[in-house]
């Protein structure tokens, strides 16, 4: 996911005080705004903060597990989203340098990352590995990213042989920044290795798959999917939007969270309003003299109210096609890893998604979370991880999972 996403977070974390004040109308009327009603709510641990890194993925990733760990019955754990990123380090650092520059070397990542680094690192608690070696009690890759830029890119442009000595030379900058891995640890008065800790939680890393749906590959094949953080280059299954937006649905309503990854760049996301949306710019309910009013208005002006975040936005239709034309002009990038936890619908009974996002729980309307409509999953949504048993037998029969 991109790492631009963590400046806007600290930007509406600067102003998240202007957030708190309700604007009051002329009639003192309470302001309008979306209600929302429960469906379904699937447990979740505590919402975290990456802060000035770009290290959704991991954070959304993390928490996606941790309630995995929930629906399990193991109990409540809060696992290092460090660990994973450190690891993942040196694995983007190994294929960068093979690769001669052509590659992605950077903060971010993707789903698959968190079930391939376990299973090749194993795992550790937060309170075991915070990954904060620099001097801030939060993630802040200001200076992280240049010194390991500094160091691995121009190793990719050398000319002649490689010295033996660059894999530990940034082994050496992975523990000054993030802290040396332990071999052992004490956890609750049990001695662990990272292995033996992740095979403790009961697990099947190999559960977890990932699914979106285009149109530039064949339905129910698996592809590599072409975006820039997929340094793994792993497959995602690839399915019709209806039955994406089922299979996303059917999980929630059996008690499953979804890893999201998801573009929130959009004029329709709003933190602040807690809501991400699609509106329709071309549909408004109008009358009388209502109607007169607005076709006074300027088109700015026009725009302005139809993104006014007040519940009544009518939203667009979207079409497989739509979502397709938007990945392929750009307008749809691999922006931000989030995890929908819940459905709910708002006080028109349309369908919206609870989304746990990484940015703490100090800014924004519902301490750390946003509802995103059904129009902006089915339009914006790169791709999600779920576990595949939360897949019908008919949707595993069709892809070919086992």
């Amino acid at each position: 996911m991109k790492k631009i996403v963590y400046v806007l977070a600290m930007a509406l974390l600067l102003t998240s005080t202007t957030f708190a004040q309700k604007k009051k109308t002329k009639n003192s009327e309470k302001e309008k705004s979306y209600e929302f009603t429960v469906v379904k709510d699937n447990p979740a641990t505590s919402v975290k903060d990456q802060n000035r890194s770009g290290t959704c993925w991991a954070f959304s990733g993390i928490a996606f597990i941790e309630s995995e760990l929930l629906k399990a019955g193991k109990g409540e754990y809060d696992l290092s989203e460090m660990w994973i990123v450190r690891h993942a380090y040196m694995e983007k650092a190994e294929r960068y340098i093979r690769m001669h520059g052509n590659a992605t070397f950077s903060e971010g990542g993707a789903f698959q990352d968190i079930p391939a680094m376990i299973k090749k690192y194993g795992i550790v608690p937060q309170e075991v590995y915070q990954g904060l070696n620099y001097g801030t009690d939060k993630p802040d890759f200001s200076e992280v990213s240049k010194v390991f830029d500094g160091y691995i890119k121009p190793l990719a442009q050398t000319s002649g042989k490689l010295s033996t000595a660059w894999k530990k030379g940034f082994e050496a900058l992975l523990d000054t920044y993030f802290g040396k891995c332990p071999e052992k640890f004490t956890y609750k008065g049990v001695e662990y290795t990272p292995e033996s800790f992740a095979k403790s939680l009961g697990l099947d890393w190999d559960n977890y798959i990932e699914i979106g749906s285009y149109t530039h590959h064949p339905f129910y094949e698996q592809f590599m999917l072409e975006v820039p953080d997929n340094w793994i280059h792993g497959n995602i299954y690839n399915v019709p939007l209806d039955e994406f937006m089922d299979i996303i649905d059917n999980a929630l309503m059996n008690g499953y969270t979804i890893g999201w990854g998801a573009d929130v760049s959009e004029k329709g996301f709003s933190w602040k309003n807690g809501v991400a949306i699609v509106p329709d710019e071309a549909k408004r309910d109008l009358s009388g003299t209502e109607k007169e009013k607005w076709e006074k208005l300027t088109a700015s002006e026009k725009q302005k109210a139809t993104y006014n975040f007040d519940g009544t936005a009518k939203e667009k239709k979207i079409t497989q096609e739509m979502r397709q034309t938007a990945f392929d002009d750009f307008e749809t990038t691999d922006d931000h890893g989030m995890q929908i936890t819940g459905l709910y619908k708002d006080q028109n009974g349309n369908k919206f998604y609870k989304v746990k996002n990484s940015w703490g729980t100090d800014s924004g309307k519902y301490d750390g979370y946003f509802y995103a409509s059904e129009a902006f999953v089915r339009y914006k949504t790169i791709d999600i991880q779920i576990n595949k048993n939360a897949l019908t037998s008919q949707e595993r029969q069709k892809n070919h999972i086992k």
